[in-house]
C-alpha cells in the first residue's frame, strides 16, 4: 500500500492511495472482566438500551462507542447504520459490530488522560487478544493502540492520529457490596430427593442375665453450605454483606425462613450447623446388644432468584442493580431411629437356667451405651 501524508502540529493526516489491508475478522478472545460493561452484538433495528456515548461538542451530535473485531469507533445514525473504525492503515465502516453496554448504568465511568500510547488502571478494552482501548478527543471517539504510541480517530472517509487523548476507564475502587430484597421463584424449584442416609448410631449392651429396658439418645451437629451464585455482577475481592430468607423443604414444598444476615470477603456462601436429636426406647435381651441408628432425609434444592445489588464506593458513591441467579442449598430434612436385630455378646458368661427373665431397669451398672459416629 503507498500512503499520502500531510503532517500537521498535533497530528498526522492519511489518505490511503490503493487498496486496503485485508480486513481481520478471526474470532475474539475472551475479554478481561470489566464488571457490567458489555460489549453487545447489533445488526440493525432498535439500539440497545444503556450504550455507553458521548456528546461531540465538534460536531454537535451524540456519537456512540462500538468496535467491529478488536477495533474500537463510533457509530452516528446520522452517518448511516455502521461502525466507523480505523484497521491498519485504512478507514472502514461496517454494518456488523458490537456496541458498549453499561448494563442498568451500573459502573462508574470515567475519561482520563493519556499520552503517547499511555493508558491508566482500569481501561476499558476492546479484547484480550489485541492491546486495543476505547478513546476519544475533542473531535470524537476512537482507538487507543500502545504498540504505535498514539489515538487514531476516523474521519471523513480517512483517519488522523494523535499524541494527546483521553481513555475510558471504569471505578474499580469499591468499598462493599450488599445483596438485599432476594425474592425466590419457588414454582420453579427443583429438589432432589436423596435415599435415607445413616447420620449416628448407638449400641446396647446386656451382660446381665434379665432383659433390660434403655432409652439411647441419639444427636448429632450437621454442617450445611446454602450458597447464591448472581454471575459475574459481583465485584471479586471485594466485602459483601447479604440479607435473605432461606429456603428449606417441608411436605414436598418449598417454605423460606426469616432473612439472616451475613457477610463475607470471598464468596456468597453461607454456613450454619443444625443439631438433631432423637431418643429410643431398647429391650436388650440377656448377653445380647442392640443397636439404633439415625436416618437423614437429605435434600437439594435449587432455586431461582431476584434481588438487589447495591454497591458503594470509597467516595461514599452508590449505585444499585437489579440482579438474578441461583441459590443452592443442601438440607436435612425428617429423621428417624431404625433399631436393628439384637445380636449376642461374643464370650459372654453363660447364665443359669434359672435367670429371671422379665424386662428389669434394676442394676444400671451391667450396661453400657456407646455412640458411634457412622
Amino acid at each position: 500500500m503507498h500512503i499520502a501524508v500531510i503532517k500537521y502540529d498535533d497530528f498526522l493526516l492519511f489518505f490511503p492511495t490503493a487498496n486496503p489491508d485485508p480486513e481481520i475478522t478471526a474470532g475474539v478472545s475472551a475479554l478481561p472482566d470489566m464488571g457490567n460493561l458489555k460489549w453487545k452484538q447489533w445488526s440493525g433495528g432498535s439500539l440497545p438500551n444503556r450504550i455507553v456515548s458521548i456528546y461531540n461538542t465538534y460536531t454537535g451530535s451524540t456519537d456512540y462507542i462500538c468496535k467491529h473485531a478488536c477495533y474500537a469507533g463510533f457509530y452516528n445514525p446520522t452517518k448511516g447504520s455502521f461502525c466507523h473504525y480505523i484497521i491498519e492503515n485504512s478507514f472502514r465502516s461496517s454494518p456488523t459490530f458490537q456496541f458498549l453496554v453499561n448494563e442498568d448504568n451500573f459502573e462508574i465511568l470515567e475519561w482520563k488522560d493519556g499520552y503517547s500510547g499511555s493508558v491508566p488502571e482500569h481501561s476499558v478494552r476492546t479484547c484480550s487478544s489485541d492491546k486495543i482501548y476505547v478513546g476519544r478527543n475533542k473531535y470524537g471517539l476512537g482507538k487507543v493502540e500502545p504498540k504505535h504510541k498514539a489515538f487514531y480517530i476516523p474521519w471523513e472517509g480517512t483517519y488522523y492520529w494523535y499524541y494527546t487523548y483521553q481513555v475510558l476507564t471504569f471505578n474499580r475502587d469499591v468499598e462493599n457490596e450488599r445483596v438485599s430484597d432476594v425474592k425466590y421463584n419457588t414454582g420453579r424449584a427443583d429438589i432432589i430427593s436423596y435415599p435415607p442416609e445413616a447420620m449416628t448410631s448407638a449400641t446396647v449392651f446386656n451382660y446381665e442375665c434379665n432383659k433390660v429396658v434403655k432409652t439411647a439418645q441419639l444427636s448429632k451437629m450437621i454442617r450445611v453450605e446454602k450458597r447464591w451464585d448472581v454471575g459475574t455482577s459481583l465485584t471479586v475481592g471485594v466485602r459483601k454483606s447479604f440479607t435473605a430468607g432461606i429456603p428449606t423443604v417441608a411436605s414436598g414444598s418449598v417454605e423460606v425462613s426469616a432473612e439472616v444476615s451475613f457477610q463475607t470477603s470471598g464468596g456468597h456462601t453461607y454456613s450454619e450447623e443444625t443439631g438433631h436429636s432423637l431418643s429410643v426406647e431398647i429391650i436388650v435381651p440377656p448377653n445380647h446388644s442392640c443397636t439404633a441408628r439415625m436416618l437423614g432425609h437429605k435434600y437439594k434444592i435449587d432455586i431461582p432468584f431476584t434481588a438487589r445489588l447495591t454497591r458503594t464506593y470509597s467516595d461514599g458513591t452508590t449505585t444499585w442493580r437489579s440482579v438474578s441467579g441461583t441459590y443452592s442449598g443442601v438440607q436435612v430434612g425428617e429423621v428417624h431411629t431404625v433399631v436393628e436385630r439384637c445380636v449376642p455378646v461374643a464370650n459372654a458368661k453363660p447364665c443359669p437356667a434359672s435367670a429371671f427373665s422379665k424386662p428389669s431397669k434394676r442394676n444400671p451398672s451391667v450396661w453400657s451405651v456407646y455412640v458411634v459416629p457412622v
